[in-house]
């Protein structure tokens, strides 16, 4: 039960190739987006579509893999757990930014 206190899986598809960076202490981040559709109905009966953009980081090995097998387009499964944290840009402000950190994944399909 440990495992599940952090626990996030998604089904979506990527918005964009992934980005693979490479830090001067030799680690390697991949990130991408994925998009999640949930399907409901208004007030009105009409029915209607929310896409959610969600952010996604891998480290070490995974990255790599993950540059190497999915793409822009793609399906995949997601399993990670659900990050915070802020930081400063340049010109002072203070930014917020949320991520799921992959640990596994599966390519569903190819569109």
């Amino acid at each position: 039960m440990k495992t599940l206190k952090n626990y996030v899986q998604l089904i979506g598809n990527l918005g964009q190739d992934v980005e693979l960076r490479e830090f001067d202490n030799g680690r390697k981040k991949a990130s991408f987006t994925i998009a999640t559709n949930d399907f409901y109905t208004d007030k009105n009966g009409e029915k209607v579509e929310k896409t959610e953009w969600h952010n996604i980081g891998a480290w070490g090995k995974l990255a790599d893999i993950l540059t190497d097998h999915i793409g822009k387009g793609d399906q995949v499964l997601i399993q990670g757990k659900l990050t915070h944290r802020k930081y400063e840009d340049n010109s002072g402000q203070v930014k917020y930014f949320t991520e799921i950190i992959a640990n596994e994944f599966m390519k569903i399909n190819k569109n």
